[in-house]
């Protein structure tokens, strides 16, 4: 295990799966990210598994993404299948599961450490056990391996009555400081400089306990997102290159980014193209900027969606070489390809 940003060449990577994916239960921590409407519709549906006509589509696409990594020469690693409706608690509470469609959400790459992250969706509580085959084998292998405190997730952690933010007010987030929680996806790697915007699922406690962990080594920087349901970084800022980062103009304030960044290139992402597919406007738990959520395989190329042109046009104006794959049914699931991933070997040093 070696991977220190989000740039240096692919070598080895999770890719999440989508059997046994259930739709997750209408926890206020995952209605928070919906549309009052779509909340309603929402527990309606949670008893049961994804329809065929979600999954069938988004397995095609992702067995050719799967595909075209192997092609460049990325190995490939999956975890094992879980079947995600069966209930399952603590001594607090009780829910059932929602899927392992993306390893980028419950563990974090550092180096040649993986940590476990402590997740505030209470479906995703146990969501890295599909993983131990893999995580057993890297420790086997060398690596370093770390779980997080698991979190109570009882309701002291939720703020009581809590609505998004409308137009013109601050960004709220529903997590109080009770206690650490994080998603890894609301991390960002640029050597030993690591991004993050606290959110709905990640809190300060939760950045603070990461800032402890990995020691005055690494330094974290926060980034304020005035997304009005805040939830994971990969859709506001991702570093493409040494020195190069790709940001959302809707969601940052470029401005008023990190003075780290100073000397960076910022590359402002184009308008999402619109989608056509009706279905996936309701179905999709991701926003219109995950044209956004692309796979860099090693500085030069990057995987992003073909649907997603004036992403690819962009790219290429930027002296990057897009490689155009199809992953935009996977947006149910909880992103796209780097949602989908989680590299684990990428052939460079710490800077």
């Amino acid at each position: 295990m070696n991977s220190h940003n989000e740039w240096d060449p692919l070598e080895e990577v999770i890719v999440g799966r989508l059997d046994g994916a259930a739709i997750p239960p209408g926890h206020p921590a995952v209605t928070v990210t919906m549309p009052p409407w779509a909340a309603r519709l929402h527990g309606l549906a949670t008893p049961f598994r994804y329809p065929r006509r979600l999954v069938e589509p988004a397995q095609e696409e992702l067995d050719g993404f799967v595909a075209l990594l192997e092609s460049l020469g990325v190995t490939v690693r999956r975890p094992d299948p879980v079947d995600h409706k069966r209930p399952f608690g603590t001594p607090d509470w009780s829910t059932r599961g929602f899927a392992n469609s993306c390893p980028r959400d419950s563990m974090l790459v550092i180096g040649d450490e993986i940590i476990e992250t402590p997740m505030a969706w209470p479906c995703r509580y146990f969501e890295t056990h599909s993983y131990r085959t893999l995580l057993k084998d890297y420790f086997r292998r060398g690596a370093r391996w770390t779980s997080a405190p698991k979190p109570q997730l009882t309701e002291a952690l939720y703020e009581p009555d809590f609505r998004p933010a409308r137009d013109g007010e601050p960004v709220r987030r529903i997590l109080t400081e009770f206690e650490p929680v994080f998603d890894a996806a609301d991390f960002v790697r640029a050597g030993r400089d690591l991004f993050v915007t606290p959110s709905n699922v990640t809190n300060r406690m939760g950045i603070e306990w990461l800032r402890r962990h990995l020691g005055p080594g690494y330094r974290i920087h926060e980034i304020e997102s005035r997304c009005h349901a805040p939830m994971h970084i990969d859709t506001t800022f991702l570093p493409l290159a040494p020195g190069r980062a790709l940001v959302n103009p809707e969601y940052v304030d470029i401005d008023r980014l990190p003075p780290v960044l100073d000397s960076w290139e910022i590359l402002v992402a184009p308008e999402p193209d619109p989608i056509d597919d009706r279905l996936l406007k309701f179905t999709s738990i991701c926003g219109k900027w995950l044209s956004m959520n692309v796979l860099v395989i090693d500085g030069e190329r990057v995987i992003a969606d073909r649907h997603h042109t004036g992403m690819l046009r962009a790219l290429e104006k930027w002296g990057f070489e897009p490689v155009p794959c199809d992953l935009l049914h996977y947006a149910p699931f909880g992103g796209s390809f780097h949602c989908a991933t989680l590299d684990v070997r990428r052939r460079g040093t710490l800077d």
